[in-house]
This record gives C-alpha cells, sequence and structure tokens, in this order.
C-alpha cells in the first residue's frame, strides 16, 4: 500500500495566498508611518529587533521543553519533577524582572532570558500531554524494531511529539508578543517595540495603529507558519 504523502499546503493558489497575507500588516504600518509622519524605517527596525528577540527565546524554550519532556514525561522521574515544573510556571516571572534588570541591566539578554521563562512553559507541558498518549503496544513496537537511544528519541518521540509542540508553540508565542513588549517596557531597552511604545506613548492614534499593525503581523505569521504545521501535524497523527 503506498503511503499518503503529506503535505501543508494544498495547492499553489493557497501557497500564493497565504504569502500574500504576510504582506498586508508590512503595508498597513508602511501607509500608517506615512501618515503620522515617523520614520518607516524605525519602525520596522524595532519590528525586527523584537521579533529576533521572541524568535532566538522561542528557539531555546522549545530545545529545552522538547529534552526536559522527554526526560520526564513517563515513570518515577515524572512523579517527583512534573509537580515542581508546575510550581515553577506559576510563579510570577514579571516579580524578578527588577531584580535581573539591577544587575544585568537594560539589555536584550534580559528580554530574551524573561521570553525564555515566559514561553517554554505551554510548550514543555503541551508536550508531557502528547507523550503521555504513547501507548504501550506502540511502546512494544519500537522495542520489537530495535529502536534504541537516539534513534528512539529521533524515529518515535520525535513523531509523536510534533502536535504537542506545534501546539504548545502557538500557544507560548501568542503570550511570548504579550510579554514582549511589556518585558521591553519594564527593561527599558533603547531598541524594540517597548522602546517604540515608550516613545510615542503620549501619541494615542500612534499607539492605536501600532497596535493593530503588530496584530496584524502576529495573525499573518499564525496563518502562514503555524496553521498550516498544525493541520499538518493532526493529519500525520491520525495516520
Amino acid at each position: 500500500m503506498r503511503k499518503q504523502r503529506h503535505i501543508i499546503y494544498h495547492s499553489w493558489i493557497h501557497i500564493l495566498i497565504t504569502i500574500g497575507i504576510i504582506f498586508v500588516p508590512f503595508f498597513f504600518l508602511l501607509f500608517f508611518s506615512q501618515y503620522a509622519k515617523i520614520s518607516a524605517s524605525k519602525l520596522f527596525l524595532n519590528l525586527a529587533i523584537s521579533f529576533f528577540r521572541l524568535l532566538v527565546a522561542y528557539i531555546i524554550a522549545a530545545v529545552l521543553a522538547w529534552l526536559s519532556a522527554v526526560l520526564f514525561y513517563r515513570g518515577r522521574r515524572a512523579l517527583v519533577a512534573l509537580p515542581i515544573f508546575d510550581i515553577l510556571q506559576s510563579f510570577p516571572t514579571f516579580a524578578a524582572l527588577p531584580l535581573a534588570v539591577y544587575f544585568w541591566g537594560p539589555s536584550g539578554r534580559t528580554v530574551i532570558i524573561f521570553l525564555i521563562l515566559t514561553v517554554i512553559w505551554p510548550i514543555f507541558f503541551s508536550l508531557i500531554s502528547s507523550l503521555k498518549l504513547v501507548r504501550q503496544d506502540w511502546e512494544e513496537a519500537a522495542a520489537i524494531a530495535g529502536l534504541r537511544r537516539f534513534d528512539y528519541l529521533c524515529r518515535f518521540l520525535w513523531p509523536i511529539s510534533l502536535s504537542g509542540l506545534i501546539t504548545g508553540s502557538i500557544i507560548g508565542l501568542g503570550e511570548g508578543w504579550e510579554a514582549l513588549v511589556a518585558t521591553e517596557i519594564i527593561v527599558a531597552t533603547k531598541t524594540g517595540l517597548g522602546s517604540f511604545f515608550s516613545l510615542y506613548s503620549q501619541n494615542a492614534s500612534i499607539t492605536v495603529f501600532t497596535i493593530i499593525g503588530l496584530l496584524l503581523f502576529i495573525f499573518s505569521v499564525n496563518k502562514l507558519v503555524w496553521l498550516p504545521l498544525l493541520e499538518w501535524s493532526h493529519r500525520q497523527m491520525e495516520e
């Protein structure tokens, strides 16, 4: 029986429409910058810097979350570690932010560290949920196939955990975008969206339209990347 090929996009029209959506926020922000007589290059630079910080934080958080989930999703280690992780995720991260600024200063590194703490928990617990669905007969099949160590991780646990990773990423990045601007404002970085919002905090129209542009950007990223990946992972798990 021929194995069905998994695809993310259904047609070239689907791809073109989806890519077209990504340009909507950029055109919106470009026209808005001309209307408000602010520097478009400065606006896009601040957006790019904030996006880069969130991207770095997400990559680190996703790697740490996956490795931790693989280590602690079952057995005695899970009984001890999961309650501890559950307590850690409820810790108010922003409470420690002023202390971090005191030691590390108002730097992008401080922002990235706190974004990692924000993004990692939804990814971790979503991965735990997906890995706990592993059935005993699947484990037995992996053992019969001789999957050990690296092969077991890459060929067995990785495909099973993909759905949880993608779902957790969508939730974690949603919380990450929410925490990003607030963290940059509190840390008082000289660059990024937090700096931009602080600069124009007295101008309601610029603030509102920048928020709308940011929401359009987040929506376009979800439409272009995460929703197709989520649909693809669900089809893969069905087989």
